[in-house]
């Protein structure tokens, strides 16, 4: 497993793996409709709006995790069902908050399930995201953590 900073050449498999996650699985037609293609994720990271890193095993793409340089939201963290477990997505977060560390931030932040039950709930907050008690315009949890 390695993990690298993102390139504008890994835009499509991006989108690729966003509709292939085992829980909140976006496909690129919905992701359209947000505005987001391929293209334009590759002109983000490109410009450096949308900085991110990305797992690779096997010199594939496994997963990745981006963040939004204006605000420090964590965008998007995905990662392919059969790499879960293997701890690449806490290392993925892990090295993108120090990338918003270093960009400056003091506070990083995300929307995250508000259902129990979902995989994503618990696996922020056992790395100490805490609840803002804020919901964003998809319903999801406002979900901060404070970077030292």
């Amino acid at each position: 497993m390695t993990i690298r900073p993102a390139i504008p050449a890994d835009a499509a498999a991006c989108v690729e793996i966003r509709g292939r996650t085992r829980e909140n699985a976006v496909s690129a037609e919905r992701l359209a409709e947000y505005g987001i293609t391929v293209d334009s994720w590759r002109e983000d990271i490109q410009s450096g709006a949308l900085p991110g890193r990305v797992c690779l095993v096997d010199q594939e793409i496994a997963g990745y995790c981006f963040a939004i340089r204006k605000t420090g939201e964590i965008a998007v963290l995905a990662l392919l069902p059969e790499h879960e477990g293997k701890g690449f997505g806490r290392e993925l977060l892990g090295k993108m908050l120090r990338d918003l560390q270093a960009l400056g931030f003091k506070r990083a932040f995300l929307g995250c399930s508000p259902d129990p039950a979902s995989r994503s709930y618990g696996f922020y907050r056992h790395l100490g995201w805490k609840s803002t008690g804020a919901f964003d315009s998809h319903g999801d949890e406002v979900l901060e953590l404070w970077l030292s």
